[in-house]
């Protein structure tokens, strides 16, 4: 089924038209997000055991103002593919998997062919990512802290929208009547939703910085799947 899905994911790149990778500047962070990963070239290409195994650089460069949320591949900073999420790029020894959720990334990995680790790509230092990575390298305790306020903040709203909504879908004609109403056990003003809402949008732009992601807590049913 994993094999199944990744073909499915590769099959959504087409080729690149060779343009250059523009660097990431401080006004893209609103609408790209870019990655970076370096690899070794193959076996016949490198270099004798005292010398240093030469290696290829890959960008990712994400628009997220794109119709399908697309992503392009970067071969030494030239396009050689682009895909929509969820997409798989095809790379030396493995795949790089892309994945969007409905409040930025939820996947940018390098999956190798062979079973090994699993890793994140680099975040460029100045994109969204790259900036929540270095503030996690400069504040690990506040980082931490940030990341577990972010996940309380989507149970209680999960929790209270629960609620709420079943509240409101007890009230409807087509529900039997035997079942009655179901009154809330919580119930806040319209200020505190509001606020709650916002904090829980915050909350789920947090976790896609660090590219966090659970089906239920981050929105799951608005992923780009």
């Amino acid at each position: 089924m994993k094999e199944w899905g990744k073909r499915r994911r590769q099959r959504k790149v087409r080729p690149g038209d060779g343009r250059a990778f523009v660097p990431m500047q401080w006004w893209h962070v609103l609408h790209r997000s870019a990655f970076h990963l370096e690899l070794p070239v193959s076996d016949g290409a490198a270099g004798g055991p005292d010398e240093a195994r030469p290696t290829v650089d890959y960008q990712v460069d994400v628009d997220h103002f794109s119709a399908e949320f697309e992503a392009s591949l970067y071969r030494e900073g030239r396009q050689v593919g682009v895909g929509a999420s969820p997409a798989a790029f095809s790379v030396p020894g493995g795949v790089v998997e892309f994945a969007a959720s409905l409040y930025g990334l939820k996947r940018m990995h390098y999956v190798p062919d062979d079973g090994g680790p699993t890793r994140m790509l680099e975040p460029d230092p100045r994109s969204m990512e790259g900036l929540r990575a270095e503030f996690d390298r400069r504040r690990p305790r506040a980082s931490r802290a940030v990341g577990w306020a972010a996940v309380v903040i989507l149970v209680v709203g999960l929790v209270v929208g629960g609620l709420q909504l079943a509240e409101v879908v007890s009230r409807w004609d087509v529900v039997p009547e035997s079942w009655g109403v179901f009154i809330s056990p919580v119930t806040l003003p319209g200020w505190a939703n509001v606020t709650l809402t916002v904090a829980a949008v915050g909350a789920a732009l947090e976790r896609a910085l660090t590219l966090r992601h659970h089906w239920l807590l981050d929105g799951g049913l608005g992923d780009f799947d």
